[in-house]
């Protein structure tokens, strides 16, 4: 029995597409899509409302005329330049607002440490059984020097069924000084230095965050503008497609071309509406990445950003690598939060070396009591001959004191591995450094190999076009000349703003970048060593 073939797979799947492409084209432009409601909420809209910074919080500065007018920051749209946008991220930021909170909350730790130096009133009562009563009250403070001072002055009250009522009243001092573990004033003040060092840190840690932030938001800035113009591009692609279309539909009636030619021109007009929806998806990822690092008062995900600054194909020559090293060594907080941190090990071998010795205590007291049946009379025989004193040595030692040499090993392996991390952030430094200087220098050298590879393509372009309107050229030839052009005007638009962005880079990497873009923030000093 006979059963009609039927075609092959492969065959029936060439088929479908053939007729897919003489479909006629959607007439729905990409971008007439309707507004998702999601657009409308505000950018704040999750989170609680902003609060002011606490007194002390580490301040930036960055020059006034870089501040948005009122027209340019509406609620519905922004129109701004790259210096508009890094003004209002230092101005709005959330991220920044809570790194500028760590400095005030390093800053705590050094109130703890200084307060072991403040003077502390106590004071005591107690009644008893035996009708003995009792209050005492002092001050008690200790000192960098080792030493402990307490004054305190103390009544007693007693009576029994043998004796009348009696008042006992005593004025002391105590005084109890360390000789040897605990003598050095250096030891005692290691942990607040220590306190000091890490609030220090933290301001160069903040500097790096804006640092790294200015970069962020510049790099979003220019991959908004590259968007943008990355979706003209494709605009007006697809325009020159959409006219060779019908110029090829044209020449197909009057017979000049054969029917083929026009699924080329079609593939091609696809291709194009392809590009521009992708470049168009680009662009609205940029603007609210853009609108969430610089965070505008009021202001919504559908928030439209205007850019106001094009970059510049002109630019001028790099500063030699050198240069950018030299300046990395001494300004890039990294750099110096490194060096901090060998400060900090260098105290805290100071502190635990301390341990090592015994513990040898000097305590002299000195005293003088009064007596009387009555309250008052009591303080004022204080001043007669009852008075007293004493003076004792207390020593004390671990045998073996295997705690302290730990402490100290720990304490030097820490500081020595501070050293070498701090080598090892040097060698990387110079590393990033470099790489991001060849990168500007190549992205320099890219503009202008763009530049003249579109200029060779546009004159392209015009031959084929010639040849296909005198009849010698094909519609695949014109096709592939227009597809080669879209690409090295989107890569000479690229290069353009690549340049910009690794530029900000080259500056960012080298430390610079803040004092480039005339923003005062603290930790501009560089940070010494001595070994």
């Amino acid at each position: 029995m006979m059963f009609p073939c039927s075609p092959p797979r492969r065959g029936l799947s060439a088929l479908a597409i053939a007729g897919l492409m003489l479909l006629p084209t959607a007439q729905v432009p990409a971008d007439d899509l309707p507004t998702p409601s999601w657009l409308e909420e505000r950018l704040d809209a999750w989170g609680p409302a902003p609060e002011a910074l606490p007194e002390g919080a580490p301040e930036l500065s960055a020059p006034q005329a870089w501040a948005p007018t009122s027209g340019q920051a509406a609620p519905d749209a922004l129109a701004l330049s790259v210096e508009n946008a890094v003004f209002m991220a230092l101005q709005n930021n959330r991220s920044l607002t809570m790194e500028q909170l760590q400095p005030l909350i390093t800053g705590t730790f050094e109130a703890v440490e200084r307060a072991v130096f403040d003077p502390v009133l106590f004071g005591e009562a107690s009644l008893s059984e035996d009708e003995r009563d009792r209050i005492e009250a002092g001050v008690r403070q200790s000192l960098p020097t080792g030493t402990d001072i307490e004054l305190s002055l103390r009544s007693v009250r007693s009576e029994s069924t043998r004796t009348d009522e009696q008042f006992t009243s005593r004025a002391g001092l105590t005084l109890t000084q360390a000789l040897l573990r605990g003598a050095r004033i250096d030891s005692n003040l290691a942990s607040l230095r220590q306190a000091r060092v890490d609030t220090r840190s933290s301001l160069y840690e903040f500097r790096g965050f804006t640092e790294s932030l200015v970069a962020d938001v510049e790099k979003a800035y220019w991959d908004y503008v590259l968007a943008s113009r990355q979706t003209q591009i494709f605009e007006e692609s697809l325009a020159v497609a959409r006219q060779q279309l019908e110029e090829t539909r044209q020449r197909i009636r009057v017979g000049d071309r054969p029917e083929s030619e026009e699924i080329s021109a079609r593939a091609e007009e696809a291709l194009r509406r392809q590009g521009l929806i992708d470049a168009r998806s680009q662009r609205a990822q940029a603007r609210i990445q853009l609108l969430q690092l610089i965070n505008p008062p009021a202001a919504h995900w559908g928030t439209q950003v205007t850019p106001l600054d094009k970059p510049d194909p002109q630019v001028p020559t790099l500063e030699p690598v050198s240069a950018h090293m030299e300046l990395a060594r001494e300004l890039r907080p990294a750099l110096n939060e490194a060096r901090l941190r060998v400060q900090r090990g260098e105290l805290e071998v100071i502190r635990t070396r301390q341990g090592l010795l015994p513990r040898l205590d000097l305590f002299v007291t000195l005293g003088q009591s009064g007596y009387a049946s009555a309250f008052g009379d009591a303080w004022r025989e204080v001043d007669g001959p009852g008075y007293d004193y004493s003076v004792d040595l207390q020593l004390e030692y671990p045998i073996g004191n295997r705690a302290a040499r730990a402490d100290v090993q720990r304490a030097g392996l820490s500081r020595q591995q501070a050293l070498e991390a701090l080598g090892n952030l040097q060698q990387l430094t110079a590393l990033d450094v470099q790489n991001a200087w060849f990168d500007a220098n190549r992205t320099r050298e890219q503009i202008q190999a763009t530049q003249l590879t579109r200029e060779l393509q546009e004159e392209v372009l015009r031959g084929e076009q010639a040849r296909f309107r005198v009849g010698t050229g094909t519609a695949l030839a014109l096709s592939q000349a227009q597809r080669d052009l879209l690409e090295s005007q989107l890569e000479e638009a690229e290069a353009i703003i690549r340049h910009r962005q690794a530029l900000t880079e080259l500056y960012r990497q080298s430390g610079t970048l803040l004092l480039r873009r005339g923003i005062e923030a603290p930790g501009d000093e560089a940070v010494e060593l001595s070994f």
